[in-house]
């Protein structure tokens, strides 16, 4: 097929026109030729949109939008950007050949205009993208957007063409009234081999990248401030960067005192002491571990879940005592899951004298939540799929009411769906995270809309009719919180669509639905990940270490949606990849900044003029905490659990010391058995350690084990685990 034939002309073949341009307050002008003429040369203008240097100002675009063509068709009447889009979308559907589609997207790189090369910097490149691209946004004297792009990808230069071609001189409102879904149509252009849904991206966060910036420039023009920065940390190879005083507080642990480290060191290898902690431990205690690890391999920084296995795992390899850094719930887990592993003469303790507690722990103890699945326990057949975060007591009671499983945040959609796909006419009692469970009601919706291939992908075994099917019988609790992830609501979700829109998301699936829904569709387009903190952590992973492979300078953005004391996992493991990336021939320098989004409830505002210094040291005019600056406060806005905060580097080297000579003083620190009964006369070790295996054994093979099923089939208690 000709390019001719093919709808595309050369900008000589376009001069040869004989148009009459005209450019008044960058208003285009374009007198057509008769319809004959484009009958005589095939141009398609039904399909094809092209554009046309204007008066030697490459910000001045000229647009031919896909439209029928008659002798009435002049730009007294401009199309709407969102009319261009549209047409641009049937021009691609109407493209039956994949490679056709390849073709034309590759005549639309060719008509970008020149990008000058001193633009080529790292705050003009568009994140998110397999291929570089660069993006370059300005606001003309009349408030119209112009935009240029450029990428080193033709591919890609292609996609950018064609926003451009939709978007530059359009008004600003115009440009933001567009939505990423708007794109739809361009996003299945049959371009396979070739990497579809990271090419497909761009149209994305090409767009996501002119909105944040067109939203600023018009801030900027009204006098209006686009918003502060939250605080965070940005790492490189050299080291560590804080903005704020919160992240500087986070920063100044990442590297511990080495006298600490190896007194903490050589006090657990001389008793044979292990310890597992949470990732959300306070960031001096996991700056000594983390340092530590090398010394002593028995320390371990994870999900709850893993804690336990972990501690097992020590046992084995010969630790006479566990230390826990986390809430009560973790303790009782490692306790129970010690002896049901042979392992009752190992001691386990956790870090504090009093109570350490979780408002999710608590929210599942009360009567509310047996009220709850007392319905649960008459609606046969049904399965009670709990959260970890839960005490053993609690697992307990709920398993001897319904058959219950435990799970993570990162199992439960797949341990739901398993759990549909192997009991007909089944119903699902979730609990007791109400923001996890309106997620995944979401996440399920969302998937109604997917086709069953696309739905096969994440569970074999469902389809859209299945996952229809199974919303009506699937329920959660609506009254249960986690206080951190509570935060993450509306005024912070604006922020983030202010300021950081186009950085990267992350969401545990504990956070409220509004940043639920942001960082879902920043996962659509290869932006985002929602699940748990190991899923968080190995996102970012991925995304430093694709960055790192394309070899060239690159500055990526995360906003974390889950407890600050992530930070230190997260630094960790960035900067291992980053200085091993040191050591081999590249020629690219990859910097990672991780936000702390923040709310106002704990922000105090810096003056300029604030002793100090502050807002010019760190170049931040908010932190978290109270007037004084020492932290966050305790209605909460930095993301962190005043709970897991009871586990300090004090409280673990006093526990270690005692040991084993001093554990009567330790009473209140120990783990204790529960020799508590169940309603059933049971013990509530044994009773509640059940619900942890069917998950284990899932984990293992994909399937809920046959002991459960029959439980939730057992017609002698209308189901209820005996």
């Amino acid at each position: 097929m000709d390019s001719a034939t093919f709808g595309v002309a050369s900008n000589s073949s376009v001069s040869s026109f004989n148009n009459t341009v005209t450019n008044p307050n960058h208003t285009t002008k374009l007198h057509l030729p008769s319809f004959s003429f484009f009958r005589t040369v095939k141009l398609d203008l039904i399909s094809y949109s092209s554009m046309i240097r204007v008066s030697g100002n490459p910000r001045s675009m000229l647009s031919c939008s896909a439209v029928t063509v008659t002798p009435s068709i002049t730009s007294d009447h401009p199309l709407s950007a969102l009319s261009k889009l549209q047409t641009l979308a049937s021009e691609f559907r109407s493209i039956s050949e994949p490679i056709e589609s390849v073709k034309r997207l590759l005549q639309y790189a060719n008509l970008l205009p020149q990008f000058d090369d001193s633009l080529k910097i790292t705050a003009n490149r568009v994140m998110g993208c397999t291929a570089q691209v660069w993006l370059d946004v300005r606001m003309d004297a009349d408030g119209t957007m112009r935009f240029l792009a450029d990428s080193d990808s033709e591919i890609t230069k292609g996609f950018c063409s064609c926003l451009i071609s939709v978007l530059d001189g359009a008004m600003p409102d115009e440009v933001l009234g567009l939505k990423t879904e708007d794109l739809g149509d361009l996003s299945v252009i049959g371009l396979h081999g070739v990497k579809v849904d990271s090419r497909v991206n761009t149209w994305h966060n090409v767009l996501i990248s002119m909105q944040k910036r067109t939203k600023a420039l018009v801030a900027e023009r009204e006098g209006k401030p686009i918003g502060d920065p939250f605080p965070s940390v940005v790492i490189t190879a050299e080291g560590i960067t804080a903005k704020g005083s919160f992240a500087e507080a986070q920063a100044r642990f990442l590297f511990p005192d080495d006298v600490k480290v190896q007194e903490l060191a050589n006090l657990l290898k001389e008793k044979q002491i292990g310890v597992v902690a949470h990732f959300y431990m306070d960031p001096e205690v996991q700056g000594v571990l983390t340092s530590a690890q090398k010394l002593w391999p028995h320390i371990h920084i994870s999900d709850s879940l893993v804690m336990a296995d972990s501690a097992v795992s020590m046992a084995k390899a010969g630790c006479k005592f566990i230390s826990v850094l986390g809430v009560d719930f973790m303790s009782e887990n490692v306790r129970a899951i010690l002896d049901q592993a042979g392992f009752p003469e190992v001691g386990v303790y956790r870090m504090s004298d009093e109570q350490i507690g979780c408002s999710l722990a608590d929210a599942a103890s009360g009567p509310a939540y047996m009220n709850y699945l007392s319905e649960a326990s008459v609606s046969s057949p049904s399965l009670h799929v709990v959260y970890i975060n839960t005490s053993l007591e609690t697992k307990a009671h709920t398993h001897e009411l319904v058959p219950t499983i435990t799970c993570t945040s990162s199992n439960v959609v797949q341990t739901i769906l398993q759990a549909f796909a192997q009991v007909p006419n089944l119903n699902v009692w979730y609990g007791p995270d109400s923001y996890m469970g309106a997620n995944i009601i979401e996440l399920f919706q969302q998937m109604t809309f997917m086709t069953d291939e696309e739905i096969a992908k994440i569970h074999p075994e469902h389809t859209r009719n299945s996952i229809k099917a199974l919303l009506p019988k699937l329920h959660y609790f609506q009254d249960g919180t986690c206080i951190v992830h509570h935060l993450f609501g509306h005024e912070v979700v604006e922020k983030i669509k202010d300021v950081y829109f186009d950085a990267f998301l992350t969401a545990h699936f504990e956070v409220p639905g509004e940043m639920f829904s942001l960082a879902m569709e920043a996962k659509r387009r290869g932006m985002g990940v929602v699940g748990s903190t190991q899923n968080i952590l190995d996102f970012i992973k991925m995304r430093v270490q694709e960055a790192l492979d394309r070899n060239i300078d690159d500055h990526l953005q995360f906003v974390l949606g889950t407890e600050s004391g992530m930070v230190t996992s997260i630094v960790a493991a960035v900067r291992q990849l980053l200085c091993s990336s040191e050591s081999s021939p590249r020629a690219g320098k990859v910097s990672v900044e991780i936000v702390f989004p923040v709310s106002s409830d704990s922000v105090t505002t810096i003056s300029q003029k604030s002793p100090m210094g502050l807002g010019d040291v760190l170049n931040v005019s908010v932190i978290p905490g109270v007037a004084s600056g020492e932290g966050c406060s305790l209605h909460g806005g930095c993301a962190s659990c005043p709970y897991m905060k009871m586990n300090s580097l004090t409280s673990l080297l006093k526990v270690c010391s005692s040991l084993p000579l001093g554990k009567d003083g330790l009473a209140r620190h120990e783990a204790g058995r529960f020799s508590l009964l169940t309603p059933k006369g049971k013990l509530i070790a044994d009773v509640g350690c059940e619900p942890i295996l069917h998950t284990r054994h899932y984990q293992a093979t994909k399937k809920l084990p046959e002991k459960l099923i029959t439980q939730i089939l057992g017609s002698g208690s209308n189901g209820r685990a005996t």
